[in-house]
């Protein structure tokens, strides 16, 4: 009798230690303290990039003033068709950043915009306005077109996801994205960018504070967070395949033997 709830007791402890470290798998920040602030190494602002397409609206205390800044040749993004100076004042200005990173504006011409965040291209803009003289109290505002980035992987919903924000953290992409599923791996997430035309990839551990200190902990428009399945998920859709293939082999081995056995009656 002993011997039998010496094993039983055994038995539910190894079933606790097990469930345990499965339980630990899925959290986040495993060594963080709690109400001890971490030091995030960037500033993580989203900037500008060759081929972004931004729009952009000038206005002034008087709008006759700022007509010309919202040009009759500009694209209205709403619409998808070119809109008239009248309308242009209330219309969305969508533009694109050309390849040197440089944004064709009307009246004040060329203005180099690339790796400035929205807040600094519009005051860029704005001063130039004003030091060519032609409105003296010009407000700008400047807002990203269609920034998005993916998530794929093990996560409830994958897909492309806008941005509409200044700052998206790794953790804000996940939680779009219905988080990881419990088949994700938290120490291996990948994120992919493009910087300058070189593809980098980043590998990410969610499980540690040290997280924090790297430069993909925020995102950029266009990266890809890719979340890795487990070895469990992986063998069991090996597991599925192989299932698929064998029961395959047979009903295509019972065929041939009906075939046989029907020619040779």
């Amino acid at each position: 009798m002993n011997q039998l709830r010496l094993l039983i007791g055994s038995t539910f402890l190894a079933i606790l230690l097990v469930s345990c470290s499965a339980q630990k798998r899925v959290w986040y920040l495993q060594d963080a303290q709690p109400f001890t602030p971490e030091q995030i190494a960037e500033n993580g602002q989203i900037r500008i990039k060759p081929l972004d397409r931004l729009t952009i609206v000038v206005n002034s205390k008087d709008p006759e003033l700022a007509v010309p800044f919202n040009s009759s040749t500009s694209y209205n993004s709403l619409t998808g068709s070119n809109i008239s100076s009248t309308a242009s004042s209330q219309a969305l200005q969508m533009r694109t950043v050309d390849e040197n990173g440089m944004l064709d504006m009307p009246v004040i011409g060329k203005v180099k915009c690339a790796g400035k965040t929205r807040s600094e291209l519009a005051e860029t803009i704005a001063d130039k306005i004003r030091e060519g003289g032609y409105i003296n109290d010009p407000t700008v505002n400047v807002q990203f077109a269609d920034m998005k980035i993916s998530v794929i992987g093990e996560v409830l919903r994958p897909g492309f996801y806008d941005v509409t924000r200044d700052k998206i953290s790794i953790f804000d992409a996940l939680a779009m994205a219905g988080d990881m599923t419990v088949y994700g791996v938290r120490s291996e997430v990948i994120v992919t960018r493009e910087v300058d035309g070189v593809r980098t990839i980043q590998v990410l551990d969610l499980t540690s504070k040290e997280i924090f200190d790297s430069p993909a902990f925020y995102l950029q428009q266009n990266d890809v967070v890719y979340v890795k399945p487990n070895k469990y998920k992986a063998q069991a859709g090996e597991i599925s395949q192989n299932r698929n293939f064998y029961l395959s082999l047979v009903g295509t081995a019972i065929s041939v033997a009906t075939l046989i056995v029907t020619l040779t009656k």
